[in-house]
């Protein structure tokens, strides 16, 4: 019975091992640029929502003849909250990944959503992830129709299903990315190329 040389076995392991890293740091790279790529989306809908919304209030403020104090006060949250929101999305476009800066953004949202809903209470569509328009039921408090695990839907101002389609499509390549870097072995291959987990819009 003839044995390998140490040498060659050893040069097989390391061979093995070296096609073992590179199948999945490139699986992981994939599942990274899906991410990018889906917050490239998402980011091109809460564009359109922004300008829907700026649309609005510039429409608003030429349709006053002769604004008082009250109404411009009434409108300033909006104004501030759509202003904080284009700057915190400018940012966060430049790392998407960064889990700060999501949570930041996350935040943002959530203050300019619930300003619109104030100044324009009857003017708020709400989306299931699928694209579908939500039964009323699901806006009285208590409702229970959500899945367990996913981010409640978003009350837009657009009359348009594209942002919460893209921000469920974003949270899942999110959710796929951070539980392949967790997984055993492949963590030890993310670890090695300083693959950080990402954060959803929630």
């Amino acid at each position: 019975m003839s044995v390998l040389p140490e040498s060659l076995a050893g040069w097989i392991a390391v061979a093995v091992l070296l096609f073992w890293f590179v199948g999945a740091y490139n699986r992981l790279v994939r599942l990274r640029a899906a991410v990018l790529q889906a917050y490239g989306q998402l980011d091109a809908a809460l564009g359109k929502q922004l300008d829907f919304v700026q649309a609005s209030i510039a429409a608003g403020s030429q349709t006053e003849a002769a604004p008082t104090g009250e109404s411009l006060s009434s409108i300033a949250p909006l104004q501030a909250a759509t202003a904080q929101l284009a700057t915190l999305l400018g940012a966060t476009r430049l790392r998407p990944l960064d889990v700060g800066g999501m949570a930041a953004l996350a935040t943002a949202l959530q203050v300019w959503i619930g300003a619109w809903q104030r100044q324009h209470p009857d003017q708020v569509t709400v989306f299931d992830a699928d694209g579908t328009l939500s039964r009323p039921a699901q806006l009285l408090p208590g409702a229970t129709s959500m899945v367990p695990g996913t981010a409640e839907p978003i009350g837009w101002p657009e009359p348009s299903a594209a942002a919460e389609i893209a921000r469920s499509q974003f949270n899942q390549a999110v959710a796929q990315y951070n539980a392949a870097i967790a997984q055993f072995p492949a963590l030890l291959v993310a670890w090695a190329v300083r693959l950080r987990p990402a954060a959803p819009l929630l």
